[in-house]
């Protein structure tokens, strides 16, 4: 396949992961035999495939689950491309003899800082909409505004949505707990020009942390920021809180240590390790003790806004226009 660069050992490139300031970085890549996962008829966000052209992130959430032992990603911090991606991709993209929609950060997100230069998800979109494809992206970047050529050319034939992660309506909040990735700020304006231009957004509202933005003022204050700025719905799972298991666990409950001790840090992380460990103990699923009042809060706020917030309701406004969305998997939600 020509026009597409093949990346075989580890590259040098220009990249700022810390301080929006050049310097040297180095990506290392790791071998592919295929990128994207096999069919499903009812996937996350009515996607039918899974693609993750990266491996390992750096935007430095405190709380990220892909970081859990049961996923085997060594060196999570350390963002590894995949060898040959859009060759394996097309490769991929040809021999499936279905077309459906493709979901992209499950695991990676794709516009981490190394995608300004590499382009990967650029090239992807691209065979997409090539091969017939539709495409949903997660994401935490505004990056993703640099290809919103591409996705109004896949909007054209198929289903195209980008979901924005959003956890804290306040940027100084977020800065500490999202450390090296966009404010929400950031991608708020991101959303408002994807939607000014058609493409079909909504905010991903998870995790909710307990005891530091599982409030009434947070909650609503991004349902409210999501919907001014064009988002269709937002999606907080069926209750609000984290997923803490090996590994995970421990990187967790050390930045809450570390968040407590830093220079100029708030009263809000003192002493919370002991109160999660109090509460929670080795609970896979910790559960805000405020989440009956945040989800009624959360509903009537989404509902006020027209904003869609249960899954096949969701599924189906991505999917509106182009056939009937398979949602059978999320009735529960």
């Amino acid at each position: 396949m020509s026009g597409y660069p093949v990346y075989h050992g580890v590259m040098e490139i220009e990249i700022n992961v810390l301080d929006n300031t050049d310097s040297a970085g180095i990506l290392p890549v790791i071998p592919a035999k295929t990128i994207l996962s096999a069919w499903s008829d009812a996937g996350w966000f009515g996607s039918n495939y899974n693609m993750n052209l990266y491996k390992g992130c750096c935007h430095g959430c405190i709380y990220c689950d892909s970081r859990s032992e049961c996923y085997q990603v060594t060196d999570f911090d350390t963002v590894r491309a995949k060898a040959d991606a859009l060759t394996v991709l097309e490769q991929d993209l040809r021999a499936k003899r279905r077309k459906g929609v493709i979901i992209s950060g499950s695991m990676s997100d794709a516009y981490n800082p190394f995608e300004g230069r590499q382009q990967l998800m650029r090239g992807a979109l691209e065979l997409m909409d090539r091969y017939g494809f539709g495409v949903v992206i997660d994401t935490k970047s505004p990056l993703v505004v640099r290809d919103l050529d591409v996705l109004q050319r896949i909007a054209r034939h198929s289903p195209v949505a980008v979901n924005f992660t959003v956890t804290t309506a306040e940027d100084a909040l977020c800065r500490r707990v999202e450390r090296h990735v966009s404010p929400t700020s950031a991608r708020l304006e991101a959303m408002q020009t994807l939607t000014a231009a058609g493409i079909r957004c909504g905010v991903l509202l998870m995790p909710i942390l307990p005891f530091v933005n599982d409030t009434p003022e947070n909650i609503t204050a991004i349902v409210q920021m999501a919907h001014q700025a064009g988002s269709g719905w937002v999606f907080a799972g069926s209750d609000f809180g984290v997923t803490l298991r090996t590994n995970q666990r421990a990187h967790y409950l050390d930045w809450l240590d570390r968040l407590a001790e830093e220079e100029g840090g708030s009263e809000l992380f003192t002493g919370l390790r002991a109160h999660y460990e109090r509460t929670y103990g080795q609970t896979y699923h910790c559960r805000t003790p405020r989440n009956a009042e945040l989800w009624l809060i959360f509903t009537a706020t989404c509902r006020q806004k027209g904003l869609a917030y249960r899954m096949p309701d969701i599924v189906k406004r991505i999917h509106e226009g182009y056939g009937d969305a398979q949602v059978s998997l999320f009735d529960s939600f």
